[in-house]
């Protein structure tokens, strides 16, 4: 293992203090808008957006996402949590989270040999485009060492066993992630993790799948692809799962192609498609967007 540290720390992006966004999730029924806005009234909460979701009014699942400025939100912030227990968590039954929006996400990129998803959210994220400050690049190869040094971003090179057994170096990046990282992104991290590692760093990971699942799921999906004629290749932005390529799905996005591309050229237009739909991806679970519904997701997004 190998580590390259930064002479300076990130900036995240500038944050307003008094912003705060409030998601609830659980089991619909009439009321549950009016009992939650009553709680933020109580605090003069603006309501800067209010998004909200029923996947069946009648006995289904309700989700909210608010997001809303309260002056002083700091000193405020202890009994608004405190009453948003008692009457929407207990009264009303509902699971809730308020997030500050200075509780800027730390991520922690895993990548291979291939750099497109990775400079992509590194220059992003440097511009300010994805709320997130990035802790770490891992790479099982030190072919990107020298791109992410540019960024200011630490670099640790974990070298990847051969055969199936990857324990050793998945404890190795347990122990680099050590609770620095509330985000994990496979920037085409071309490596297969374990249960037991998905067990073990505790937070959620999304990876991007250069395929429009569920077809083509595993290995060399152009070539697949190319083999069965498609006119239409895509990627896949999804979290990461116990189950190889099927956990919820974030984004999607296609090209169309034609019968001259060969498989190569599939790959080329693929990258594009990839960067773009694992950015919004990230980016849309960085300002909390993403709610989880079963296998699938709710995505508030723009």
């Amino acid at each position: 293992m190998s580590a390259t540290q930064p002479t300076t720390g990130q900036l995240p992006i500038a944050v307003r203090r008094d912003r705060a966004t409030l998601l609830v999730s659980g089991a619909d029924r009439p009321g549950l808008v009016t009992a939650i806005s009553s709680v933020l009234a109580k605090y003069d909460a603006n309501v800067v957006s209010l998004d909200q979701y029923s996947d069946d009014p009648v006995g289904g699942n309700f989700f909210q996402r608010t997001v809303l400025t309260i002056t002083d939100f700091a000193a405020k912030r202890p009994d608004l949590e405190a009453d948003l227990e008692r009457k929407v968590g207990e009264e009303l039954e509902l699971t809730w989270q308020l997030v500050p929006a200075s509780d800027v996400k730390r991520v922690a990129i895993l990548a291979s040999k291939a750099d497109h998803c990775l400079l992509d959210l590194l220059w992003r994220q440097r511009r300010g485009d994805i709320p997130m400050t990035v802790a770490m690049v891992i790479s099982n190869h030190v072919d990107v060492a020298d791109d992410v040094r540019q960024f200011g971003v630490p670099f640790f090179h974990v070298p990847s066993a051969k055969g199936a057994d990857k324990s050793e170096a998945e404890a190795e990046i347990v122990k680099l992630l050590d609770g620095n990282a509330d985000l994990i992104v496979l920037a085409r991290y071309m490596q297969i993790l374990s249960e037991d590692f998905l067990d073990r760093v505790g937070v959620p990971i999304i990876n991007i799948h250069h395929s429009f699942l569920p077809a083509f799921i595993g290995a060399a999906p152009y070539r697949k692809a190319k083999e069965r004629g498609v006119k239409l290749i895509g990627a896949t932005a999804h979290y990461v799962t116990a189950d190889l390529d099927e956990g919820p799905i974030i984004d999607q996005n296609v090209v169309r192609v034609t019968h001259a591309d060969t498989a190569a050229d599939l790959q080329r237009r693929g990258s594009d498609v990839e960067r773009q739909v694992l950015s919004r991806a990230v980016t849309w679970h960085c300002q909390d967007r993403v709610m989880l519904n079963g296998t699938e997701t709710v995505v508030f997004a723009d």
